[in-house]
């Protein structure tokens, strides 16, 4: 298979793995709302915030939005990312150019990118997507390296965005950008994703007009729904198009009454008596009895004497699957935020009801407990769909965004958020709340020991992720040095005095006394591990209590 290569690939391939875990601080005064409410909001870079994420949300994220710099030339970022290598040195604390000054713009984006993707991927759940908007400048190079991290075959799709028209075109207009649509594995994927339909009703007046001003002549009423679809492209109704006949039912559209795993049997046509061919490796999608009740009832399109359509009307159908190419103005969502804010906050936002759309798509409607993560998070636009989402459909998701600007994440990010929850003048409050956290020191010093304001629930979540590869089942107390059981086995931590004291016999270095006072296996028996300072039992001491001693830090992973 093709591969990608740029200059520092080799460099950070592996880079995601070297990056040392921190620990994350809540700041009280500038949380809001339910501090349980279970989201939050990082302040940070986003590769080291990701990192201190992982032990808790690694394979939890149900789905990820991304809106990362499209490299245009003209965004001013800046690489700073330290990996261990010469050429990449260089670049740290440098702008990016644009094309004819930085020869190197494209390889130092794929740089930055690529070990964030990297772990991205570790954090979402098996049905899991991540989104991730784009414009040409980098879609091709983007695609390859989503082919490398999350194979072919997990590829969903390329969304098209037409937003506005550019005042810098040449040969060609370009208004549009993307959205790459990867899964974390497909075949674990819902069979079809759906959201929500929008402006139904305005479609449903303007059949009803027609119909009143036709009466039975359907031939012309679908005419003009046809082009009462097409005078309104810019608005949300046109995403109904397809559904641009009309019968005495209402607005439909015609759909293959066939499905690979179908019925296998000889159709007879009521009105000719005759066979109505089935495709090969196809089958129908009802029996005999159905289609004749369905042929009664109009609801069967005889294309030719051997050709039928099945007529799924909208008015029946409150979902819809979504289309692969859509419209939303660009510029409605800058003018939203700045009424919200009381100024130009923010340039560019991302359209909170695009997204909104994304997170429906990925989570189902109404879901429940679903996490969604945005790494870029900029003005806080994926925590708003969130909030609107649940708001909409009564669902509970949490949001994790990450932003690495401290005086946007602190005036715009968590602002907007805050105003979304609490209401805006005569908009009413989508409630929730969020913790909004910095990062902390790094959970090693250079030493290689364990920092010295490291405390025990902070140590336990690292500690459980080493040894399971799964986050911690529950914040740790501090009252047990029992973590949880994975598979089996169960996990202990002795650090701090867990048990009593800093001393040998109370509880930080695994002795008899120790191993006799240590909560029992919680299914009764089972495989043991435990993490400690030192231990002072033998191979065949550690045998009779069944456990396995890990020293600390000596023992635990930071790659």
């Amino acid at each position: 298979m093709p591969t990608l290569d740029w200059i520092g690939k080799t460099a950070v391939v592996n880079h995601h793995r070297k990056v040392p875990y921190h620990l994350l601080r809540c700041d009280r005064e500038l949380s809001a709302g339910d501090a349980d409410a279970g989201n939050l909001l990082v302040q940070g870079d986003n590769l080291l915030a990701l990192k201190a994420l992982l032990p808790y949300y690694a394979g939890k994220v149900k789905c990820i939005y991304i809106d990362p710099p499209y490299n245009t030339g003209n965004e001013k970022w800046v690489y700073n990312d330290n990996v261990n290598s010469p050429e990449i040195r260089e670049w740290l604390g440098k702008v990016v150019g644009a094309e004819a000054e930085d020869l190197s713009r494209h390889d130092k984006w794929l740089c930055m990118m690529y070990p964030r993707l990297a772990l991205l991927r570790d954090f979402l759940t098996e049905d899991g997507a991540i989104f991730i908007s784009i414009d040409d400048n980098e879609v091709h190079l983007l695609r390859c390296a989503l082919d490398e991290l999350f194979g072919r075959q997990n590829f969903v799709a390329e969304m098209i965005w037409e937003g506005a028209f550019k005042n810098d075109a040449r040969q060609i207009g370009v208004s549009h950008e993307y959205i790459l649509v990867y899964a974390r594995n497909r075949d674990e994927l819902p069979r079809e994703w759906t959201v929500a339909k929008e402006a139904v009703e305005l479609v449903l007046k303007e059949v009803a007009r027609l119909k009143t001003k036709y009466g039975e002549d359907y031939e012309s009423a679908s005419a003009d729904l046809a082009g009462w679809f097409r005078a309104n492209k810019a608005k949300p109704a046109f995403a109904h198009r397809r559904f641009r006949y009309i019968d005495r039912h209402g607005a439909y559209k015609e759909d293959d009454p066939t499905a690979p795993g179908g019925r296998h049997f000889d159709l007879v046509n009521p009105m000719t008596g005759k066979v109505i061919p089935l495709r090969p490796n196809r089958g129908w999608v009802f029996d005999q009895a159905k289609f004749e009740q369905m042929v009664a009832d109009g609801r069967i399109s005889f294309v030719t004497d051997s050709t039928i359509m099945v007529r799924r009307y909208l008015h029946e159908t409150d979902a819809m699957t979504p289309q692969s190419v859509f419209y939303q103005p660009a510029r409605s969502a800058s003018e939203r935020l700045n009424r919200a804010m009381g100024s130009n906050a923010f340039d560019f936002p991302k359209d909170e009801t695009v997204i909104q759309r994304l997170v429906q798509m990925a989570t189902g409607i109404g879901a429940s407990g679903c996490v969604v993560m945005d790494t870029f998070a900029g003005s806080g636009t994926t925590a708003h769909a969130v909030l609107a989402q649940n708001k909409a459909d009564g669902g509970n998701r949490r949001f994790i965004c990450v932003e690495m600007d401290e005086g946007i994440c602190r005036d715009v990010t968590a602002q907007r958020i805050r105003k979304v929850m609490e209401g805006n003048g005569d908009t009413a409050g989508l409630g929730g709340g969020f913790r909004f956290c910095k990062l902390g020191t790094a959970l090693f010093d250079e030493a290689g020991n364990i920092a010295g304001e490291v405390r025990f629930p902070d140590l336990a979540a690292h500690v459980f992720f080493t040894e399971t590869g799964s986050p911690i089942p529950a914040r740790a107390s501090g009252k047990t040095p029992l973590l949880g059981v994975h598979q089996g086995k169960a996990v202990y931590l002795l650090f701090n005095g867990v048990l009593g004291d800093k001393r040998p016999a109370g509880g930080n270095v695994l002795t008899h006394d120790v191993a006799q006072h240590l909560p029992a296996h919680p299914a009764g028996k089972g495989p043991r591990v435990v993490y400690g300072e030192a231990c002072r039992l033998g191979p065949k001491s550690l045998d009779h209590y069944g456990i396995t001693f890990r020293q600390i830090p000596f023992e635990l992973k930071v790659d």
